[in-house]
């Protein structure tokens, strides 16, 4: 196996951001004071993709007053689509670790130490990610702990475990650590899930790399001495966004299930996650008898349900898609 990370780095804490310089300054002033790093080798990136708000500037503005010993640069990324700035920020990353934080995020001031930590004592860890608590604007709706991992609110107590990727019981990209040797090993650089864009609402693009990684061996790992806190404002407790969410994370079910799945296994998997879901949906419509649409989160596991159901025809329907289009373009060449 080919070495391709600069040892001169321990860690690079990379920050995907779109359309959130406001955002921007808490997380860095966190960045700027972490504590327990006078030994680490360590930077900052920022990727911003395509913004067009004045977050450029914005990190000018702490480059200006950065530390003598940390380093915090920034990169433009034209492709849009959180999974394309995060492998972006792979490419760009000296650190041998990379450590993304959403721009919503706020680490704890001992976050990336932590984070160091685990990796030393953990060295069959491909990734990791930590205890992510909500920093709500407004208090959430009754009953919103059923449905908080969707907000990537991760608590799963004080002790380390491992995820069960074969089950999608994965961490979100939000607070998440790897190894740089891992990612650029096994996850290709054309993703199948993008992340959330005008027009697709789709997601999945978290659990995209992590499937790939625990493939070829790796351990994803869940360290409960890093804390994280995420910034929900109070748009996105609304019924309209919650519903989209459960859509775009249904829709791509049957996609994350298939990712490494042999093609013999592949019609069975399609058949599987239709009928599973199938059986989900009935069985809360018949708890609900019929009257969840007076339960924003029962009504949310509904469409969850029914997106999750019908991601196999969604599926498909992509595929027909691109073959429409590869054939399409080898006339177009005739």
């Amino acid at each position: 196996m080919t070495e391709i990370v600069n040892k001169n780095l321990d860690i690079t804490i990379a920050v995907p951001t779109y359309n959130r310089a406001s955002y921007l300054p808490k997380l860095l002033e966190r960045l700027f004071n972490q504590i327990d790093v006078e030994q680490l080798n360590w930077e900052i990136i920022v990727i911003d993709n395509n913004s067009t708000d004045n977050t450029s500037q914005c990190v000018q503005d702490y480059q200006s007053k950065q530390l003598s010993n940390l380093s915090l640069r920034y990169f433009l990324e034209t492709k849009q689509g959180a999974a394309f700035a995060r492998l972006r920020a792979v490419r760009e990353a000296r650190g041998y670790l990379i450590g993304f934080l959403d721009d919503d995020n706020l680490p704890a001031l001992n976050w990336v130490a932590q984070a160091f930590v685990f990796a030393k004592e953990h060295p069959q860890a491909g990734a990791w990610s930590g205890q992510i608590h909500g920093d709500y604007e407004i208090k959430p709706p009754a009953g919103f702990e059923k449905i908080q991992a969707f907000l990537a609110i991760r608590e799963h107590g004080a002790q380390p475990l491992l995820f069960k990727p074969e089950h999608l019981q994965l961490p979100p990209a939000a607070a998440l650590v790897v190894r740089k040797q891992a990612w650029c090993d096994n996850v290709p650089q054309q993703p199948q899930l993008t992340g959330k864009l005008p027009g697709l609402l789709v997601q999945g693009d978290d659990y995209e790399p992590l499937l790939y990684i625990h493939k070829a061996g790796w351990k994803i790992w869940y360290n409960p001495s890093m804390h994280t806190y995420h910034q929900i404002p109070s748009q996105r407790l609304e019924k309209d966004y919650l519903l989209d969410l459960a859509r775009g994370c249904g829709l791509c079910i049957c996609q994350l299930r298939l990712i490494n799945a042999k093609s013999w296994q592949k019609p069975i998997v399609i058949l599987r996650t239709f009928l599973g879901n199938l059986a989900r949906f009935s069985q809360h419509m018949m708890k609900y008898k019929f009257n969840s649409k007076s339960d924003l989160i029962s009504l949310f596991e509904l469409q969850f349900y029914f997106s999750s159901m019908m991601s196999p025809f969604y599926y498909l329907k992509q595929i027909c898609k691109k073959r429409l289009k590869s054939l399409y373009k080898i006339k177009s060449s005739i």
